[in-house]
């Protein structure tokens, strides 16, 4: 788990900036590095320095298709990890019933209804963060 808050950090940079930068960016005003700049004066611990250009080779948001979708990858963690949570420490026929509802409520359902509905239904709560803070190893 080592420098996982600045990696956790250097990651919601990447998703803040991304959305921002699909959102609300306006080129007549703001240059896209500026805004960059904006996002990691809020964000970062550690600034890199002034020649760094990092946003012109980020493909992810620019070629890679995941235009203001960034994020995802950090959501798809917490909602991994905030799942596994009801799997750890179980075991035997607890752990085999769990499995067969997350199968029965995730896997089977597909898209046939909204993933946040399945989520909940296996959860019964809404997605919490706690876990992946955990799992980071920065509880």
């Amino acid at each position: 788990h080592y420098q996982s808050g600045l990696q956790m950090l250097r990651q919601l940079e990447f998703a803040i900036f991304d959305l921002k930068l699909h959102g609300e960016y306006n080129s007549n005003t703001t240059n896209y590095l500026q805004l960059l700049n904006q996002v990691r004066q809020e964000i970062s611990v550690l600034q890199p320095p002034e020649y760094n250009r990092f946003a012109n080779s980020f493909g992810h948001i620019f070629a890679g298709g995941y235009a203001a979708g960034y994020y995802s990858y950090k959501w798809a963690e917490v909602l991994a990890c905030d799942v596994f949570s009801r799997f750890d420490g179980k075991s035997g026929s607890e752990l085999s019933a769990l499995g067969k509802q997350f199968c029965q409520t995730i896997l089977s359902q597909g898209s046939l209804r909204p993933m946040m509905e399945n989520f909940k239904t296996l959860m019964g709560r809404e997605p919490q963060i706690e876990a992946l803070i955990k799992y980071s190893g920065m509880n």
